[in-house]
């Protein structure tokens, strides 16, 4: 898997994001000088977690047997400390379907140890960034 993100325009902040067979696009909002038309950045960190949690409910629940009809997850973000190092999601799992209170509790511990859960929480995360030969290129 492979994530490439391009420039959209010279003069504004769009850019594609292409994943695979998938594009996507990311702006700035209007208040930092963007057009808004997309997702900023941290949009697609937030949307990682609840997609995550999400798809991970539905395939526990298919393995497991529990009528689990749908699964609504709200990430709500405050990063009003992110300069200090603390950047908060709050987490409001809705589960769909019939179902009784011990598996309501079991989804309710499984959404918490979903892969991109775990990698938010618990992994050390190393990024390295390399200027390519085309860099100078116009």
């Amino acid at each position: 898997m492979t994530v490439t993100v391009n420039t959209v325009s010279a003069e504004g902040f769009r850019h594609s994001v292409q994943i695979d067979d998938h594009e996507l696009f990311a702006d700035v909002p209007k208040t930092s000088g963007g057009e808004g038309t997309a997702p900023e950045p941290h949009d697609y960190f937030d949307a990682a977690l609840g997609a995550c949690k999400a798809l991970t409910l539905k395939m526990y629940a298919r393995k497991k047997g529990i009528p689990l009809t749908g699964v609504e997850v709200e990430v709500k973000r405050d990063n009003s400390e992110e300069q200090k190092g603390k950047y908060a999601l709050h987490v409001e799992l809705t589960l769909k379907g019939v179902l009784t209170d011990a598996q309501r509790d079991e989804l309710h511990r499984v959404a918490d140890r979903c892969p991109v859960h775990k990698l938010m929480t618990t992994s050390d995360i190393s990024i390295e960034t390399h200027l390519s030969e085309g860099a100078f290129s116009q």
